[in-house]
């Protein structure tokens, strides 16, 4: 079957900034939710440009985020409804008042700035369009039509997905009746021209989303600061991309799963973990040239200057899993064309701007793929410890410069929490390699990255502000309270914990500190 995709010469925003890694740098992991506000979540607004702000101030070169993209139901975005889409919830009022697009719907501007809720995603959202119903002056109107034309190869399936999954009660896509679910034509266009206002709505919200984020982003790299981004290798099952690509991924006739991703059993699971994500049907995938795979990573491309790429090891061969299956113990590896793959976006690409997340058991064909393709690779300095003197992870086995050293992922402990739980053997194991007493883990730790020879230093947040386990972001295999925490106070009392982290990474030739 012929794609109906057309892949077009990837545009990048700046290709001086896609060299994947230059000099030695150090930067900050924090999603934008963290950046909180009056809903208690993080905006694309004025709190967003002063983060960037100070990170420039204090010399610190990157700002890690996770997936853009809309959360699933327990606040996950690596498990999104759309592989493309933004996070309604980053919604501006704010900036999409100053705008000039809607009015203030009220003498207190301030109800209008409030956003990050749904509901005033929605309310905003409907501001719009309804203004966009009245005319948009010409250059707005010409900027939202030439971004939605652009955009087609996911926004389109992405709005209707939308909008049937709002008139249907939230069911999944493979509960809805037939002809929806399996997209007919016919009902297709039926829905598309009774629902004509949710599904312009949705295109509406993700063009301002999208204006909003690349004002940002054009912001950070005016003051030297690189985006690196995240992508999930998987697609959520419920998602617009499933249903609007089924030849791609194994599913049943129903839609149901056929096989499933996840990872074998090892020394932390003794079943293994089921991620209930349709594993990619590869020998169509190939058929039509990665003509999906292309558009997406052009399309999270235009929204970071690098990308870290999770479960790199799919790349090279993924754990496949019986789709009905309830653990992850019967499945069988099998080979991904991940080498085809990269070759064809380097061509298109003029090189590579990702980061290989590569950790976990890695088997060599995995370093091969990664090293093959010089990506830089991952090193979490939580995972050094554990007595062995050839840990790949202790900084003086760092065999290359080309790889990104963090204190602590989003899904660790933090570095304070992180020390609390080791055992007496284990803060032996830490103190000794130190050489001095732990008093401070977070930022303990960030010296010994600061100090390796990685190129780049990358740690969360809340290490610098010295936080226990009640600021971790998210624990894997839980399902309360996570994603969900947010900076308390405002950004002011950040600057002591930034400018020292600026001036130790000055002093290890990481940029230059503020004066």
């Amino acid at each position: 079957m012929a794609s109906s995709l057309n892949v077009s010469p990837l545009h990048l925003p700046d290709p001086a900034l896609k060299e994947t890694l230059a000099g030695r740098q150090a930067g900050v992991l924090l999603h934008p939710t963290c950046l909180g506000g009056p809903s208690g979540s993080g905006t694309f607004g004025n709190t967003a440009a002063a983060w960037i702000n100070l990170l420039a101030r204090h010399g610190l070169r990157v700002w890690q985020v996770l997936p853009l993209a809309p959360p699933d139901a327990l606040g996950s975005p690596y498990n999104s409804p759309s592989a493309s889409a933004l996070n309604p919830r980053f919604l501006d009022g704010e900036r999409l008042v100053a705008s000039g697009l809607v009015d203030c719907d009220g003498p207190d501007r301030s109800r209008v700035a409030v956003s990050g809720e749904t509901g005033d995603a929605e309310r905003l959202s409907g501001a719009l369009l309804a203004a966009w119903r009245q005319g948009f002056a010409e250059p707005d109107a010409e900027d939202f039509n030439r971004w939605r034309a652009d955009q087609v190869p996911w926004l389109e399936d992405h709005c209707l997905y939308v909008a049937i999954k709002e008139a249907q009660g939230g069911r999944p896509w493979w509960r809805w009746p037939q002809p929806l679910a399996q997209r007919h034509g016919e009902a297709l266009a039926c829905f598309r021209d009774q629902a004509a206002d949710a599904v312009d709505r949705e295109a509406l919200l993700q063009w301002q989303l999208d204006r909003q984020w690349k004002v940002l982003l054009r912001e950070a790299q005016e003051q030297g600061v690189r985006v690196l981004g995240d992508m999930p290798f998987y697609v959520a099952h419920d998602s617009s991309d499933v249903w609007s690509h089924p030849r791609l991924f194994n599913l049943e006739p129903d839609g149901g799963l056929l096989e499933q991703s996840g990872v074998p059993p090892d020394y932390f699971s003794a079943t293994g973990q089921l991620w209930a994500t349709p594993t990619f049907r590869w020998a169509r995938h190939e058929e039509e040239a990665f003509d999906w795979w292309s558009h997406r990573v052009r399309r999270q491309l235009e929204l970071a200057d690098l990308l870290r790429i999770d479960h790199f090891r799919a790349f090279a061969a993924y754990w496949a899993v019986p789709g009905q299956d309830a653990t992850a113990e019967g499945g069988t590896w099998r080979q991904s064309p991940g080498a085809a793959m990269l070759r064809q976006w380097q061509e298109q690409l003029g090189g590579l701007p990702i980061v290989a997340e590569d950790l976990g058991v890695i088997t060599e064909d995995v370093l091969a793929l990664r090293d093959g393709f010089r990506l830089p690779g991952m090193k979490v300095l939580q995972f050094a410890f554990d007595g062995n003197p050839a840990n790949p992870y202790l900084p003086h086995n760092y065999d290359t410069d080309n790889c990104i050293v963090f204190t602590g992922t989003h899904d660790n402990a933090t570095s304070v929490g992180w020390w609390r739980g080791l055992d007496a053997g284990g803060r032996s194991r830490v103190e000794t390699y130190l050489g001095y007493p732990v008093t401070a883990p977070g930022w303990q730790l960030l010296r010994l990255g600061l100090a390796s020879r990685a190129a780049l230093v990358v740690t969360p947040l809340q290490d610098l502000m010295g936080l226990g386990d009640e600021a971790r972001f998210n624990q894997p295999g839980t399902t309360a309270s996570n994603w969900c925490w947010t900076i308390p106070g405002d950004l002011e009392h950040l600057a002591g914990h930034l400018q020292g982290y600026g001036e130790m990474a000055a002093l290890y030739g990481r940029g230059t500190a503020a004066p």
